[in-house]
């Protein structure tokens, strides 16, 4: 009988438990095939060295099931570990309509926090079917497999909660689009640099306090992005055009940026980057970090010397959300398995339209307003809430180093 077969016929719950060691499954399952049970459901766990594994089987030919069962108990005990067999009905209970995946981050991730984000999960009217480990440093990093709620109630009733217990969730819709996401568009200043780009040249202009006001002010969007951009421009005339190669060498990557870029390259993606800094860093980093697409606003620069102006189009708000969709047609990837990755106000625009927009260490008012947000100040914690867990981040290290 096969097991697509088993909705109602009798089955038995095979459960071992105790210390982990090679040969344990093999050893299982030899001991069951003397029985010709088939196969329908198989679950195993290991935690700390012990391992927890379920074997859900048909019945047994008439009149085998006592044998079965003292033969199941016997080959534990010679293993050192427990067996519980159960019987019961079928398969195992179909889930419910609605399936997504929670990602928890936490540093730490405390027991009071666990507690009230799976009973956050069951008042919503969700059931969890499966947890999973996915780093645990520098962050740790678990992810809930729910079903039975939609993807956005079940998002907005886990908000809230995570801001008050001190960390991030993420809520996606679960199913095959989340490996297919293959284009991710961050921001740079303060996203994938630690820095703000026009204040490293207003540094070197003797203005960098005044940059600083009206860049702040911009990212809390209490002024227009395009009209500040053009003021602190005009503070840098007549900045030599030396100091565009010293800018780029005072640049600071943010810690986990190599990582992030270079892990998502080697599972497929595309990568680019959309700022409301300047070309002059931007393709800098392109070439260095190896991205796909890059655009920024552009210095001006004649005889050798910055105008005070910038050139071509402007990268605003509006901006950053057109090239999201412009990097998207060209990679030919849906903007629904699009991930955007920002800030600031500026940024709002192209998180809303990405498939999945992460305000990274934001502004209160972009925390809000994005898909989800990243409070810790590590960038590849972004690689969790796509699934890659930190395991396969090293061994695609290693593999590089061999």
């Amino acid at each position: 009988m096969s097991a697509s077969q088993t909705s109602d016929v009798p089955t038995l719950l095979v459960k071992i438990f105790g210390k982990d060691r090679p040969g344990i499954t093999a050893g299982l399952f030899d001991t069951l095939a003397a029985y010709s049970v088939d196969v329908v459901d198989i679950e195993q766990v290991v935690t700390r060295g012990r391992i927890v594994l379920c074997a859900l089987v048909t019945e047994p030919p008439k009149g085998l099931e006592g044998d079965l069962r003292a033969t199941v108990h016997s080959w534990a005990e010679s293993m050192k570990m427990q067996a519980e067999i159960i019987s019961g009905i079928g398969d195992n209970r179909p889930r419910g309509l609605g399936r997504s995946l929670v990602t928890v981050l936490g540093h730490p991730l405390t027991s009071e926090a666990a507690a009230a984000i799976a009973a956050r999960i069951t008042r919503a009217g969700g059931n969890i079917d499966r947890i999973f480990r996915l780093a645990k440093y520098p962050v740790t990093a678990v992810e809930f497999a729910v079903s039975g709620v939609e993807t956005e109630p079940l998002r907005t009733a886990l908000v809230t909660d995570a801001a008050m217990l001190g960390v991030d969730v993420a809520v996606v819709a679960a199913g095959l689009h989340r490996r297919a996401q293959r284009l991710v568009v961050m921001d740079v200043d303060s996203t994938l640099i630690q820095d703000e780009v026009i204040e490293l040249f207003a540094a070197h202009a003797g203005c960098e306090d005044k940059v600083a006001e009206v860049t702040a002010a911009a990212m809390r969007g209490e002024l227009d992005f395009e009209q500040s951009l053009h003021a602190r421009v005009a503070l840098l005339e007549g900045l030599d055009a030396s100091v565009v190669d010293k800018v780029r060498s005072e640049v600071r990557l943010t810690p986990g940026a190599r990582t992030l870029i270079r892990t998502l390259k080697r599972l497929g993606y595309q990568v680019g980057v959309v700022s409301g800094g300047f070309t002059q860093v931007t393709d800098d980093l392109k070439d260095r970090l190896g991205l796909d697409f890059a655009q920024a606003n552009t210095l001006e620069i004649v005889d050798g010397k910055l105008t005070g102006r910038v050139t071509g189009e402007i990268v605003d708000r509006a901006g950053k959300a057109r090239l999201l969709r412009r990097f998207a047609a060209e990679a030919g990837v849906p903007l629904s398995q699009t991930v955007a990755i920002g800030d600031g106000a500026n940024d709002l625009d192209m998180l809303n339209a990405a498939g999945l927009g992460v305000a990274f260490n934001a502004k209160p008012v972009v925390r809000q307003a994005a898909h989800t947000a990243v409070n810790f100040p590590f960038l590849d914690t972004v690689l969790y809430l796509l699934g890659v867990t930190r395991e396969e981040v090293e061994a695609a290290d290693m593999l590089d180093a061999d």
